[in-house]
């Protein structure tokens, strides 16, 4: 009787305590919910506490006119009674209305959530898909957001409360009438690892860690970088039985500017010995992102020749040579160079010695897919182009994309994956890729 007393008062105090604290320092808290496409249409609507017109994305439609494109919309507008938050991922806005100031790092970490949520569960966070399966990203939201603040974004909790779909569940789901919610709380909510469900059980137990670097770089005229940084992250693809606790250490740590890491990884061991030690969620997991600015470890990988003479009348040509620099010692794939051409380019007549080329005259896009580079002579891509006036027009940047695979481009490495708490011995495999960002040529 004693306990329960301490226990009721205890509720009590945290009652009293919660409503003298301001909503904003006990968390985000979010209105309503649009999903919009970049024609402008609402997609699916989610409100919390009181119902707001759809009228208010009026105001993101008119920055959404003013921008560029879609990713170069303002991430936050504020409006005389609200403020709106926005994130872009294939072709769809998501965006969070909140009526008070509210941090905006927060809602946009938790809108990727919900990204990140979607994607797992309909393979990928679409217009279409939202579609299809309206009520479960309905029965999504619900468990995400209590009353508008953010409650279970783990994506093994959300898994054990709303099934993922599959055929033959929805075929059972129609005959019984059941839904894919479950009626047991899941066991995972109430423990201090709440990323990682109890009891799990493989047949074969593996770990696999993608460590992808993309280049984001500036080149000038004379090929020289103007400026240059890496952004990486390591992906993790966990499938181990019981309740594993890994240690990875990595041959350079220190090289590492701007780390951002998943909520499993012990912070404060990072900081004192620069190892991530941490118990997996089940599944695929992004473990860490980081950040390198430091010009001088980032080495660009491939290089293009170019000589671009646009002018009215004749004798307009482009001839564009790329390929790989020896130093890497690393075969590129997936060569894809890119050019928007000016509005005064009526037609370009180009031919490749290697891979495929096209020219769209609507969006003027020139687009040579290379392909893979093979060691020898580089490929090329010259011919002429016709352009309207008699002004000469300025030549438009390059666009490089590129990967390259066993390669980490920093010089960053797993040492070793060392495992504690069960017997048995995982497979565990690492995989580096290079691949270019926003990686931009000057002409």
């Amino acid at each position: 009787i004693v306990n329960g007393l301490d226990n009721f008062l205890s509720l009590i105090l945290l009652f009293e305590v919660k409503k003298t604290i301001s909503p904003r320092i006990i968390g985000v808290m979010l209105n309503s919910l649009f999903i919009v496409n970049t024609s402008g249409d609402v997609i699916l609507e989610k409100h919390w506490k009181s119902v707001i017109h759809r009228s208010i994305c009026d105001y993101f439609f008119d920055a959404q006119k003013k921008a560029a494109c879609p990713e170069d919309v303002p991430p936050i507008i504020a409006t005389p009674h609200h403020y709106l938050i926005s994130v872009y991922h294939n072709q769809i806005f998501l965006v969070a209305v909140s009526t008070e100031e509210t941090p905006p790092l927060m809602v946009i970490e938790f809108l990727h959530r919900v990204v990140a949520t979607l994607t797992s569960y309909f393979d990928e966070c679409s217009d279409s898909a939202i579609k299809e399966n309206c009520v479960m990203v309905f029965e999504l939201l619900d468990e995400m957001l209590d009353n508008g603040y953010p409650l279970v974004t783990e994506l093994n909790i959300l898994q054990d409360l709303i099934k993922p779909p599959n055929f033959l569940r929805n075929i059972a789901n129609q005959v019984t009438g059941r839904t894919n919610i479950s009626e047991v709380l899941p066991s995972g909510q109430l423990s201090n690892i709440p990323w990682r469900r109890h009891g799990v059980k493989y047949t074969n137990n593996e770990a696999y860690f993608d460590v992808i670097e993309e280049i984001d770089a500036i080149i000038d005229k004379q090929g020289a970088t103007v400026c240059s940084e890496i952004q990486g992250y390591i992906d993790c693809c966990s499938r181990l039985t019981g309740m594993p606790d890994l240690t990875m250490t990595l041959v350079n740590p220190r090289l590492l500017d701007d780390v951002s890491f998943h909520p499993c990884v012990r912070f404060k061991r990072w900081e004192n010995e620069r190892v991530l030690s941490f118990v997996p969620p089940d599944g695929n997991f992004r473990l860490l992102s980081y950040h390198i600015a430091t010009q001088n470890i980032v080495a660009i990988p491939v290089y293009v020749r170019h000589s671009i003479l646009l002018k009215g009348g004749v004798g307009s040509r482009i001839e564009l040579t790329v390929g790989p620099k020896q130093s890497m010692g690393k075969v590129l794939e997936e060569v894809v160079v890119e050019m928007t051409m000016p509005k005064a380019v009526q037609n370009c007549n180009l031919t490749p010695s290697h891979g495929k080329y096209s020219f769209d005259p609507a969006s003027k896009l020139v687009q040579w897919n290379v392909g893979k580079i093979e060691l020898g002579k580089p490929p090329t891509l010259k011919g002429s182009v016709t352009v309207s006036g008699t002004a000469v027009v300025e030549p438009p940047p390059i666009s490089v994309k590129f990967k390259i695979n066993q390669l980490a481009a920093s010089g960053l490495k797993v040492n070793r994956l060392d495992m504690y708490g069960e017997n048995y011995k995982p497979f565990k495999g690492v995989k580096y890729i290079t691949k270019a960002g926003r990686f931009q040529i000057r002409t």
